[in-house]
């Protein structure tokens, strides 16, 4: 049963430029342009017409673009629940500029040791998350600590919790890796790791979608029974100013917006494209976290149930429930 028909979630790629060469991502090997204020401005708008909730402002490294602190304030102004994923180089720089303005803000950070996540992100940016969450800390931020898991540094998630999280004062949000495209990201999780992942969703301060892991565990998506609602529940928007169908990691077809993203998503030829989210031949065995979890919301299957209680958590953590109620927007 299908619960809405709106989208919930725009990804919105500021760029697609990286000042970090992480080793499980391609996107920073793009050239790219930077979008623009006045095209933000619009596609607001007409988001809000779609039904659209959340903003997810991204790259890239979306600190690299310099009005990045206007988008937010315009989104979160407008009743967007905004969100922003950050290596943290640029973090303490722009802290002041940001505050307020960001519902959901995640660092990255797969190890408790410097040495391993320096080296897992292609550059030195360890310090700067550690810098970035006392800043964070002292302005009243209440940031998030994302650990993107593989195999390789599975034994690392303990050490991260004890030593950084709990000490803090913060919030482990846990995102088990995924392929896409060429891109290596190792040996995929066995069912006993899977097993320990699903147990540390559970305690304090921790957050963990049980419905990318019951995902894994039935092999992804599949094109014959598709969860994936990829067209239908997430706009993706490119720095080109394009909207971008099924989603980002496919990529299959672009549409200049051109002032007009409103009519451009109703058009009969993106409504074709939405009918075949999930059905696509690539599709086969996706476990695409930012897509899937937008998918777990809309409708009513297993996927959903296993979700709902993660979900929950997160956002009364949070108090981002808050935003969505009608005398906020």
């Amino acid at each position: 049963m299908r619960l809405t028909s709106k989208p919930v979630l725009c990804n919105y790629y500021v760029t697609y430029r990286c000042n970090a060469k992480c080793s499980f991502c391609d996107i920073w090997e793009k050239p790219s342009p930077y979008i623009t204020l006045e095209d933000v401005h619009q596609n607001l708008q007409d988001l809000k017409r779609l039904g659209v909730q959340v903003i997810d402002f991204t790259g890239g490294e979306p600190l690299l673009h310099r009005q990045i602190d206007e988008m937010l304030g315009m989104a979160h102004d407008m009743g967007f629940i905004t969100t922003l994923t950050t290596n943290g180089m640029l973090y303490p720089k722009l802290a002041k500029r940001l505050k307020g303005k960001v519902d959901m803000l995640h660092f990255s950070l797969d190890s408790s040791e410097k040495e391993v996540h320096d080296k897992g992100r292609g550059v030195a940016c360890y310090d700067f998350v550690m810098e970035s969450i006392a800043i964070a800390k002292q302005l009243g931020e209440r940031p998030d600590i994302l650990f993107t898991v593989f195999r390789s540094n599975l034994h690392q998630l303990e050490e991260v919790y004890q030593k950084i999280v709990l000490p803090n004062k913060l919030l482990l949000v846990i995102n088990p890796a995924f392929e896409y495209n060429a891109v290596d990201t190792g040996e995929q999780l066995t069912a006993e790791e899977l097993n320990y992942l699903a147990a540390f969703g559970k305690r304090k301060s921790v957050y963990l979608n049980d419905g990318f892991v019951q995902l894994r565990r039935d092999g992804g998506n599949h094109v014959a029974d598709p969860v994936c609602k990829a067209a239908s529940t997430t706009l993706v928007i490119s720095p080109e100013n394009e909207l971008v169908l099924p989603c980002y990691h496919l990529g299959s077809k672009s549409y200049p917006i051109n002032g007009k993203l409103y009519e451009l998503y109703k058009s009969r030829e993106v409504e074709e494209l939405k009918r075949q989210e999930g059905r696509l031949p690539e599709c086969e065995g996706c476990t695409i976290n930012c897509y899937m979890q937008p998918s777990f919301a809309v409708e009513v299957n297993k996927y959903f149930w296993k979700a709902l209680p993660s979900t929950l958590k997160y956002n009364y953590m949070k108090g981002t429930w808050k935003r969505l109620l009608p005398f906020n927007n």
